[in-house]
């Protein structure tokens, strides 16, 4: 039985190879592919170009060193521009005074009784904390209304309380309002209800004259 398998397993082979071959379907020959020449038109640039690029090889060297230099000089240029201020390029400068309020000024009287009421509603909600920045906030607004583009975006509460342009009353106000807020904000103190009563009552006496 071994020997018939053996015999038969060539004969197998063969009948599958010529049934393979009878299978019109399949290709069994590649014909070489032979790439497409460029045209000459094509051979004629390149050369030239090729030919140009050889002749200015050896500028290449001061091409490069060249630029190097000049990029140099001109990042040195704007250095010493700006340490010096030379060449009538520099910034104008803000100007170091500002008109002073009036020593009577207030916000509206309108404005002011309604930013009260705004804050008396927040109190009445129990959000003291709320109620004072709210305080605080309208009394920035007040300030960047009466000078605008001052109060920078930057700046701090006691920045802003340092505005030469505020009245010593004005001033005060804000700092009383501006400081029970910072412990708030930056020290996690909470803005209880007696807080908030000497924000109001600071800010009603200066904006609405109360006593």
């Amino acid at each position: 039985m071994a020997a018939n398998a053996g015999a038969s397993g060539p004969g197998r082979f063969e009948q599958a190879h010529a049934a393979l071959l009878r299978q019109h379907d399949l290709q069994f020959d590649f014909q070489a592919v032979v790439p497409p020449k460029p045209p000459e038109w094509l051979k004629a640039l390149l050369t030239a170009i090729g030919h140009g690029l050889q002749a200015i090889a050896p500028a290449f060297a001061y091409i490069f060193w060249g630029g190097l230099a000049l990029g140099g000089v001109t990042i040195l240029f704007f250095v010493v521009r700006e340490l010096t201020g030379l060449g009538g390029f520099t910034r104008p400068a803000r100007p170091k005074t500002l008109e002073p309020l009036a020593s009577d000024w207030r916000p509206p009287a309108a404005r002011a009784r309604t930013l009260l009421r705004d804050a008396d509603a927040l109190a009445a909600e129990g959000r003291f904390a709320e109620a004072a920045h709210l305080l605080l906030f309208r009394s920035i607004d007040d300030i960047d209304e009466r000078w605008p583009n001052t109060v920078g975006p930057a700046l701090t509460s006691r920045d802003i309380a340092g505005h030469q342009g505020l009245s010593d009353r004005a001033r005060q106000t804000f700092l009383i309002i501006a400081r029970i807020v910072e412990r708030s904000v930056f020290g996690g103190a909470a803005v209880g209800e007696a807080d908030f009563a000497a924000c109001r009552k600071a800010y009603e006496a200066f904006a609405l004259g109360a006593a």
